[in-house]
């Protein structure tokens, strides 16, 4: 991903945050309680993210060639970087004010009109620089400038750029959307964490499909899919509604009926197995829409979810999910029924893992959560890629997904029409215009 491809989804996760801020306002100004360990971890996530690498990025190569190349943009670029400059002192203030306000010191409507003043602030001040900066810094910088931008967001020893400050403010984020209210996040009153994460391993092919057919009565769904995905490997299928990436998913799960075509899974032809025989060769889906057994207990689902596993095991991962997911912990008695749409697809993904799954195929996993839980669900997967789990993502957003995958896949009708590397598939501009949006 070049350099500004990656200042634009910094911005997203800005713009989520925002939003989800936004929205907290709202509810505090309608009387909600005032969350102050969310706002603090939201603070912290904005002062160290933000003020520790987002703005010295684009102060430090974007600003600066931009003043060489168009001297003519000047006093926008100063009034852009003043704002930086300015925004650590304005979050200690906001600091203060939700201090006041969860003290009783200041009213819910005073609180949330400071909230959204900043806000409001930080949506300008990205918008400025996506529909203006950014274009022109694509228009004007010359091959050294990209050289010289290149090597720098290469570098894995500048601390600005390296993985273990990739991983730190994943982590940040993961505590955000622990500690959000229900409405926007997971609920927690705890933090959790994402686990450390050592380099991954790629190696043989793990899976290979050949030729996959699947009707539906008359109508074929699957017209000779082919697929191959590497051990370590994330790999990305995307493709409108309809394409048939679910059906691949329940095919290759074996719930859906093969009329054709063969699957091999670490070698061994699998595509005449039960699907409860799959399971056990280390097949596991966390399937669309969630699918939790609602009567049954949080505890209950990600048993059931373990169990092709040995029982000694089964308390000991369920502590790992717990870990990773605290809400489920504090919850492990409720019904998974009750519980709200975030929570439920960390559920499903945690009852997937439970069976130590050596592919993990997630269908949809962010269809229908509140922003705030998209970049969540994208740091969970992060964080098992980077574990070095073999991953087959589904996904309704097609940007996330492939910028997240190693290799990709798109499907119209049934069929695969273009395949190659995540990066490859973003750049394609077929595929930016029919499912980036771009």
């Amino acid at each position: 991903m070049d350099a500004l491809s990656l200042i634009s989804q910094e911005h997203s996760n800005i713009w989520r945050l925002a939003i989800t801020v936004d929205h907290v306002a709202s509810e505090i100004e309608a009387g909600a309680a005032v969350e102050q360990p969310f706002f603090n971890a939201v603070f912290d996530y904005l002062e160290q993210f933000v003020g520790r690498s987002h703005h010295p990025r684009e102060d430090d190569y974007l600003y600066r060639l931009l003043r060489l190349r168009c001297p003519q943009v000047t006093a926008e670029i100063d009034r852009l970087q003043a704002e930086h400059r300015q925004d650590l002192t304005k979050l200690a203030a906001l600091r203060a004010q939700v201090a006041a306000a969860a003290q009783g010191q200041l009213s819910g409507g005073q609180l949330a009109a400071a909230l959204n003043d900043y806000t409001t602030l930080l949506k300008t001040h990205i918008l400025t620089e996506e529909k203006s900066v950014l274009p022109l810094a694509r228009s004007v910088f010359t091959t050294a400038d990209w050289t010289e931008i290149k090597q720098a967001f290469q570098s894995s020893d500048d601390p600005m750029f390296s993985d273990k400050s990739r991983a730190e403010f994943r982590q940040l984020y993961h505590r955000v959307a622990n500690l959000a209210p229900e409405s926007v996040g997971l609920g927690s009153s705890s933090v959790g964490t994402l686990q450390p994460l050592p380099e991954r391993s790629k190696a043989e092919v793990q899976l290979r499909v050949q030729g996959m057919e699947s009707c539906y009565g008359r109508i074929k769904a699957l017209k000779g899919i082919s697929i191959e995905v590497r051990r370590g490997e994330t790999v990305a299928l995307v493709g409108a509604n309809g394409a048939g990436k679910t059906t691949f998913l329940r095919t290759l799960s074996g719930v859906q009926p093969m009329s054709a075509g063969s699957i091999y899974f670490k070698g061994q032809d699998i595509s005449r197995l039960r699907s409860d025989k799959r399971t056990r060769c280390g097949i596991c889906q966390s399937p669309e829409g969630r699918q939790v057994f609602g009567p049954l207990s949080i505890e209950d689902n990600l048993a059931l979810g373990a169990y092709t596993q040995p029982r000694k095991q089964v308390p000991g991962d369920m502590e790992k999910i717990f870990t990773m997911f605290p809400i489920l912990k504090e919850r492990r008695a409720q019904s998974a029924g009750t519980l709200s749409g975030g929570q439920q697809q960390m559920l499903a993904i945690g009852r997937a893992l439970m069976g130590r799954p050596s592919l993990l195929l997630l269908d949809e996993p962010s269809m229908g959560l509140a922003p705030m839980l998209v970049e969540e669900v994208f740091n969970v997967i992060r964080m098992l890629k980077s574990k070095g789990m073999t991953i087959l993502l589904v996904e309704q957003n097609a940007f996330a997904a492939l910028a997240i995958a190693d290799r990709g896949y798109v499907l119209e009708t049934g069929t695969v029409t273009l395949s190659g590397t995540g990066q490859e598939l973003i750049n394609n501009e077929q595929v930016r215009a029919a499912y980036l949006g771009m």
